[in-house]
């Protein structure tokens, strides 16, 4: 399909007001959009159904189903840069009671961890932008053009709302039984270099979040392995980050992985049910579906069986396999009406420093504002 008609029916679909979702993949060229048939509301309450899935942060509330068998996929490979040096990086213009409430916040929480109430909680607040241009097709196409490594999505439904985003946070990745999780965690800006020096607050916050993973999951699954710790860049900041990879054990499904890891400590806190409580006490927003996650959910795919000179006669025959590519729904905005509503948060440990716990939320808001 044509650059032009795959986004056409994009907006067409936004223009009849039928629920739809367009994305592309970290580092892939390929746009995949779903176009769904009629305006009904689905939820999946299992994640055994094929489609794609919209889930909020608070794991209690119903995550939102785009099913496979209700839409039409599209897809368009030949996507360019209409014009990349269009987006300026923007100064932040804060009210002054939005930052005083925020840092009060994050002493509370900083408060609460020596009170031993939890180790670790992540604090958001949500920040308002008014636009000149509302269009989500265009907006979209800016999240495209400047952060190529990210995950990258515009997904809309009458009766939810209009959120996009660009993040750079993996949940699970499951083929087969083989899965993966990303444990991200720490932030720094981007200063032109990956090689940086990580201070203890951050190494700590990362940690958690790995720990959490690997001890929550070692009763479930097989074959876990845990990766060196690395420093990767997601647009204008850089993160500390831990891969998890092990086997599902013939008893256990997605669900199960979901309710375990879901919310991240990346995103809540630890231990997650006392944190959560205080997030949802003191924060003064819903967050809905910020910090919560998104991508397709039991779509078929084909591995290739591998090469090697056992077996040769096998490797002409593809094995079909489910695969479900789950993100975290960070670096995101949902639009309403000419208003941008831009989340940002951070991880709060013992270490923490509100002043600099603000400043992070700050530069993390510029991913979303540069492209606005």
């Amino acid at each position: 399909m044509t650059l032009f008609n795959f986004f056409t029916c994009i907006e067409t679909q936004y223009n009849n007001k039928l629920p739809f979702v367009v994305y592309r993949k970290p580092d892939e060229t390929l746009i995949t959009a779903l176009l769904q048939k009629n305006s009904t509301l689905n939820i999946t309450k299992n994640f055994d159904e094929k489609g794609f899935v919209f889930a909020p942060f608070d794991h209690a509330l119903d995550a939102v189903l785009l099913p496979i068998k209700e839409a039409s996929k599209i897809v368009c490979s030949e996507y360019k840069s209409e014009d990349r040096n269009s987006v300026k990086t923007v100064t932040p213009n804060i009210k002054k009671e939005a930052k005083d409430f925020h840092i009060k916040l994050v002493n509370k929480g900083i408060d609460a961890i020596r009170n031993s109430d939890f180790e670790k909680v992540v604090l958001s607040r949500q920040e308002e932008t008014d636009l000149r241009d509302n269009n989500p097709v265009k907006i979209f196409k800016k999240l495209l053009d400047e952060y190529p490594l990210a995950f990258v999505y515009c997904w809309y439904h009458p009766k939810v709302g209009l959120w996009l985003g660009a993040t750079p946070e993996t949940l699970i990745k499951i083929e087969g039984r083989q899965f993966s999780i990303m444990s991200l965690a720490g932030t720094q800006d981007y200063l032109g270099t990956r090689d940086v020096v990580w201070g203890t607050k951050e190494k700590q916050e990362q940690q958690f979040v790995t720990d959490f993973i690997v001890n929550s999951l070692k009763s479930s699954v097989d074959q876990l392995k845990v990766s060196a710790t690395e420093t990767v860049k997601a647009g204008n900041l850089v993160h500390l980050r831990t891969l998890v990879s092990a086997r599902l054990e013939a008893n256990s499904t997605l669900k199960d992985i979901i309710s375990i890891i879901h919310p991240t400590p990346a995103v809540c806190g630890l231990p997650k049910e006392a944190s959560k409580a205080f997030i949802l006490e003191h924060e003064n927003y819903e967050r809905e579906f910020y910090s919560g996650f998104l991508g397709e959910l039991n779509l078929d795919t084909i591995a290739k069986p591998r090469s090697g000179k056992r077996n040769i006669e096998n490797r002409a025959y593809a094995i079909p396999k489910k695969s479900t590519q789950l993100y975290v729904n960070l670096r995101c905005m949902q639009i309403k009406d000419n208003t941008a509503l831009i989340y940002v948060g951070g991880g709060i440990t013992s270490q923490s420093d509100a002043d600099s716990e603000w400043e992070e939320t700050v530069s993390k808001s510029k991913v979303i504002k540069n492209v606005l």
